[in-house]
């Protein structure tokens, strides 16, 4: 009998268990700044519908519960209704385009008059010394103080409402470009010289835009202006407007009315200011969000 050698045979040790891959950690909302800056939008106009709520609440219960004398201030929906009324005969439409018109063009010419100047009076000395004692006695007069010259002046018509909004908008534009011009960080004016940029692209390249927030902080309030001292103006011989509306209903005891013209002011006022919020925003890309 032959002998059968068996052959040896190798164990292979078993293959490890395959590790299951490393489930990736969620991505916090941090780290997404576009869903960041949704949820602060959001939060922020659920805060102001809740006040506008709490007020429009307060309004409408207080006249009727007697704790205010619903003769002069009558329920929100009474001015609602009224308000609609307005709409539907088409009077609110025509006070409010008389209005814009008066207010739009008393800014423009603002913003065309006193931007250039002032960045003259903020970026040459020579200029801020000879106009400066003017400006300081100008500043400091009211420009409903100054109505009455306007209409000696100008007349009744539409040339004196819309030089006094122009008179009125023009002084916050021009002081926020000068201190806009003025407060420039020298560190980036000396960077800029030791570039080679002369006067001209220094001004255009770094001053201009630099102050850019600043010139329109001073828009921003001229436009609010532009409104308050238009209905003022209006309250002196015009024939329409919602300044017009506002007085003619108090006149005549249509408190409905005059509640409803103040809406309306208050509507445009806020539309005026978040167009120029975005306005804003659109001209200075440049700076850095949080």
């Amino acid at each position: 009998m032959s002998s059968l050698t068996e052959t040896p045979v190798a164990i292979r040790p078993a293959p490890a268990p395959a590790t299951p891959a490393t489930a990736q950690p969620a991505a916090p909302v941090a780290a997404y700044p576009w869903v960041r800056r949704l949820l602060r939008g959001i939060g922020a106009v659920a805060t102001r519908v809740v006040a506008l709520a709490a007020l429009a609440v307060v309004w409408e219960v207080f006249p009727r519960l007697g704790l205010v004398d619903a003769t002069f201030l009558p329920p929100l929906s009474d001015v609602l209704v009224a308000w609609w009324q307005l709409v539907q005969s088409g009077e609110l439409l025509n006070h409010a385009q008389a209005s814009l018109g008066r207010s739009l063009a008393g800014f423009g010419l603002a913003i065309v008059a006193a931007i250039p100047l002032g960045l003259l009076i903020g970026w040459y000395k020579p200029a801020a010394t000879l106009l400066t004692p003017l400006l300081e006695v100008f500043r400091n007069t009211a420009a409903l103080a100054l109505l009455p010259v306007f209409v000696l002046i100008l007349g009744l018509g539409e040339t004196s409402k819309i030089a006094i909004i122009c008179y009125a908008c023009s002084w916050p534009i021009l002081l926020n470009t000068v201190s806009g011009v003025r407060t420039v960080d020298p560190l980036l004016i000396k960077s800029a010289r030791s570039l080679g940029l002369g006067p001209l692209r220094l001004f255009q390249k770094v001053v201009l835009p630099a102050a850019v927030p600043t010139i329109f902080t001073g828009i921003r309030l001229a436009g609010a202006y532009s409104i308050l001292i238009l209905i003022a103006a209006e309250m002196v011989g015009a024939k329409a407007g919602l300044g017009y509306l506002i007085n003619y209903a108090q006149y005549n005891f249509a408190v409905p009315d005059m509640y409803a013209g103040i809406i309306t002011i208050s509507a445009i006022g806020l539309v005026v200011n978040q167009v120029l919020i975005i306005t804003e925003r659109r001209f200075s890309t440049w700076r850095t969000t949080n």
